[in-house]
C-alpha cells in the first residue's frame, strides 16, 4: 500500500508544476503589458519557440519550464482577473 501511496504523492507533486491552459498563459502575458518577442527574448529563445509554448504546441525544456512557470505564477498573482482557468492556490 505504502507504494501505491508514494505513487499518488509522486502525481499530486507534479500538478503543482503544470502549465495553466493556453489560453490562460496567453492572457497573462497581455495583461501584463508583454509581447510574445519580448518574453522570448527574456529566455534567450526564439519568437517562435515561445509561441510554441505559449499555445502548448511544445513544452519547454526543465530549466525554461521551471522559469516559465515561475512567471506565470507570478503573473497570475498580480492579474488575478486574468489568470481565471489558473488556480491560485497552484500559483502560490
Amino acid at each position: 500500500m505504502t507504494d501505491l501511496f508514494e505513487a499518488v504523492d509522486s502525481l499530486l507533486s507534479r500538478s503543482a508544476d503544470a502549465l495553466p491552459p493556453p489560453e490562460v498563459r496567453a492572457r497573462l502575458r497581455k495583461a501584463s503589458g508583454l509581447t510574445q518577442e519580448g518574453v522570448a527574448e527574456a529566455f534567450g529563445v526564439h519568437r517562435m519557440a515561445f509561441l510554441r509554448w505559449e499555445n502548448g504546441q511544445s513544452m519547454p525544456r526543465p530549466k525554461h519550464r521551471a522559469a516559465y512557470l515561475r512567471l506565470l505564477k507570478g503573473w497570475a498573482r498580480k492579474h488575478p482577473e486574468a489568470a481565471e482557468g489558473f488556480e491560485l492556490a497552484e500559483a502560490g
